[in-house]
């Protein structure tokens, strides 16, 4: 079960071919065009760094509250998109009732005054579990960063001693293949409805299926030691909580989703309570938090406001028949960082090198830590969009952070960051420099080009994501900072809305606007490119991105845009020249190399296009996208039985790739298997609307088989498929349709 997704950025199409029918007696021949679906589509000085750094306790000693055993199991629960004021101790505009996390609250230590690292998901959990700070670990943000094998994380410093350790995700942006999963003996990221491979791959699963894996793993292994990461993704947007969150909720969809996310982990924490033969450790927390409009964003990512960076933290020990004492709530400045130091000390094992961290149960014992300077970064838009990157540090109750138009804050007497005082007081901002400056955290060498396939799921996930890395830059001004170009992202993300609404001329409107105010931002070539085409406007499709290219924008998606449309176009050796150098790239872009793929094909060069296929389905077997454009190539040869085999692999991988089932469709009338092929095109429409060689390839199959129900399916080409690309087959449908 998943929630409904908006798709934040509409991306190209992955190039894919679309063969055509077998002509039969009195029928056109069906069309071998592509039609595309988008994929819709950051001394004195000492006074200052240690201020506002008291905390209190009220209750029961520390000692009560958590104690230090090696035999005690440890259970951590990670929340995304959850603001530090949006559950029920809080007084935020996302505030929610949330009677679970306040109980485990009550029955351990609160801390109100922690903060993220990141405000993205992959980088803050890679912080969370390994203890370090983004420019030390290296993920920097949701697509092209991986952690290295080298890097221990708490996983695998818990598996070498004996611990069992798993754990469950319910989003996409956490899946294996960013590096996470290292040190666990399970780590369950499957998405799909359940074990059969022909079930439609979801970017995302509610809180209640993770949970209820999560409660099978610890039933079978309540008798040893275990770790065991359960994190839930439901706050994130956009905010859609089941019944009955959605009535009680129905003006606060954030809240209902935190109400819901409170609701669904109850069994879980029962089920660690339930434990008999050893306490169980837990740690709940937020990745990041969520904007709400606060500042102008409306969801995370673009700023390090502390409504994204301020998180919920809370340490508590249940189980073993134990009660509970009474809570301790603390002010003292902590991190995500301080979360695995944390679950070492309350294990009895010695502190872990080089980490910046500081264990929060001693802070709980009124140890002072050493450095409680809380770096973090915001670098999607710099990364994405080439504008500049958001770092700073929180250091006591001061806050600066580092852009051309540079930031202090004094969150003790403005906790809502409404008055800047970098101009107006200098001996707070020096430190705060100083202590930024000697972290040396270096900004994200070269990312990794990441496959079409990751990128839609992390688009369906709502996330910026694409091989648009921005040009690299050395000095940024004024101009660049994201706050005064938070406009533009807001209309980046209005001219999604709009294409998604069928909306065209007014995204062509918005899309020109940031063009013109941002002529650096590819991800707006590409829309506006995307826009021309879906409106079978090919030369000014091809105009849009070889403007972007000649202004130095040659990204590996544009590029691969640009060759995907010459090629349909009908200039295939052209697109060959574009994207050749990719035959040889080690590593290629998979999204380019497809696209010289469908190149060769269209130029009437199909082994050279299965060449570059199975290489790129040498490094991802279960490439679905790869699978399908093999599968063309193979028809395109004359090959229907290997074609067909290809397809159905590819459906195999991704039910819901549509035009997998126009390409098998195909291959089963070249066989003389015309029920099979109607079957195929069928689904093909049925899954995406807008598969107009499907549909054209339905209309001739029925005039054969059954001219009555073809009807409505020719009326519905006619009306809807764009005249600039199917003006011959709509005439000729017209005519046949009048004839009959």
């Amino acid at each position: 079960m998943s929630k409904r997704r908006r798709r934040a950025e509409p991306a190209p199409p992955a190039p894919a071919s679309r063969p055509s029918a077998p002509a039969g007696p009195d029928t056109p021949r069906p069309t071998a065009r592509r039609s595309w679906t988008p994929l819709v589509v950051l001394v004195a000085a000492a006074a200052v760094l240690s201020a506002g750094v008291a905390w209190y306790r009220s209750g029961g000693s520390p000692a009560a509250i958590v104690d230090r055993s090696a035999d005690q199991n440890v259970l951590l629960v990670t929340i995304d998109t959850l603001r530090a004021d949006a559950i029920g101790a809080g007084v935020g505009p996302g505030r929610a009732a949330t009677p679970t996390i306040d109980g485990l609250a009550r029955r351990g230590a609160r801390f109100d005054f922690a903060h993220s690292q990141a405000v993205v998901t992959l980088p803050s959990h890679t912080s969370i579990l390994t203890g370090r700070f983004p420019f030390d670990h290296g993920v920097r943000d949701n697509n092209g960063f991986r952690l290295a094998a080298s890097m221990p994380t708490l996983a695998a410093r818990l598996r070498a001693q004996g611990f069992a350790t798993a754990a469950f995700v319910g989003a996409y942006v956490l899946d294996s293949r960013f590096g996470l999963d290292a040190g666990f003996d399970r780590y369950d990221d499957r998405l799909q409805t359940s074990d059969a491979p022909t079930d439609i791959a979801i970017p995302e699963r509610r809180a209640e299926v993770v949970v209820a894996l999560a409660r099978e793993w610890l039933a079978a292994h309540r008798g040893g030691k275990w770790f065991l990461w359960v994190h839930v993704f439901d706050p994130h947007a956009p905010y859609d909580p089941p019944a009955p969150y959605d009535a009680t909720y129905k003006d606060r969809p954030y809240a209902g989703e935190v109400a819901y996310t409170d609701g669904a982990l109850a069994p879980l924490l029962a089920d660690a309570d339930a434990i008999a033969d050893r306490p169980t450790l837990v740690v709940l927390t937020g990745d990041h938090g969520e904007a709400l409009g606060d500042h102008g964003e409306m969801t995370h990512g673009l700023f390090a406001y502390e409504p994204t960076l301020h998180v919920p933290l809370v340490v508590a020990q249940v189980g073993s028949g134990r009660r509970g004492e009474p809570a301790a709530t603390s002010e003292a400045p902590v991190r995500h960082v301080d979360i695995v130091p944390t679950v070492l000390d309350a294990l009895g094992m010695p502190a872990a090198e080089g980490l910046p961290g500081w264990s929060l149960l001693k802070t709980l014992d009124g140890q002072p830590a050493p450095d409680t300077t809380s770096y973090f970064e915001a670098l999607t838009t710099s990364l994405n969009r080439g504008w500049a990157p958001l770092r700073g540090v929180v250091v006591g109750r001061d806050k600066f952070i580092d852009l051309p138009v540079p930031e202090v804050y004094d969150l003790a007497a403005d906790a809502a960051e409404a008055h800047n005082l970098f101009d107006a007081d200098p001996v707070r901002r020096r430190p705060l420099q100083a202590r930024l400056s000697s972290l040396n955290a270096a900004l994200p060498g070269e990312r990794q080009a990441e496959s079409p396939e990751v990128l839609r799921r992390l688009r369906a996930l709502g996330y910026v994501a694409g091989n648009d890395t921005a040009p690299r830059r050395t000095e940024y001004g004024v101009e660049d900072d994201p706050k005064r170009l938070v406009e533009i992202e807001l209309q980046i993300h209005r001219g999604v809305e709009l294409i998604e609404r069928g909306e065209l001329d007014e995204a062509q409107r918005v899309y020109g606007e940031i063009v013109a105010a941002r002529p650096d931002i590819a991800v707006a070539y590409r829309h506006l490119g995307y826009i021309h085409w879906r409106r079978g406007d090919a030369a000014g499709a091809i105009a849009v991105l070889k403007g972007a290219i000649a202004r130095g924008l040659a990204s590996p998606d544009l590029r691969a845009q640009l060759g995907t449309y010459l090629s349909e176009a009908g200039a295939a050796p052209e697109a060959v020249a574009l994207l050749e150098d990719q035959r040889t790239a080690d590593p290629p872009d998979e999204e380019a190399l497809r696209a010289l793929g469908m190149a060769y094909a269209r130029s009437g060069r199909p082994g050279d296009a299965l060449q570059v296929f199975d290489r790129v389905l040498a490094a991802a077997p279960d490439d679905a996208m790869a699978l399908q454009n093999a599968g063309a190539a193979l028809l395109t040869a004359g090959d229907a039985a290997g074609a067909r085999e290809r397809f159905q692999k590819a459906i195999a991988v991704d039910a819901a790739l549509a035009p997998a089932y126009t390409g098998l469709g195909v291959a089963e009338a070249s066989r003389g298997d015309i029920p099979a092929a109607i079957t195929a095109w069928r689904r093909a429409v049925e899954l995406d609307p807008r598969e107009f060689d499907a549909m054209h390839n339905l209309a001739l199959a029925l005039l054969r088989t059954n001219p009555a129900e073809a009807r409505p399916v020719i009326e519905r080409f006619v009306r809807e498929a764009p005249r600039a690309l199917y003006g011959p087959d709509i005439a000729e449908l017209e005519r046949l349709l009048s004839r009959r």
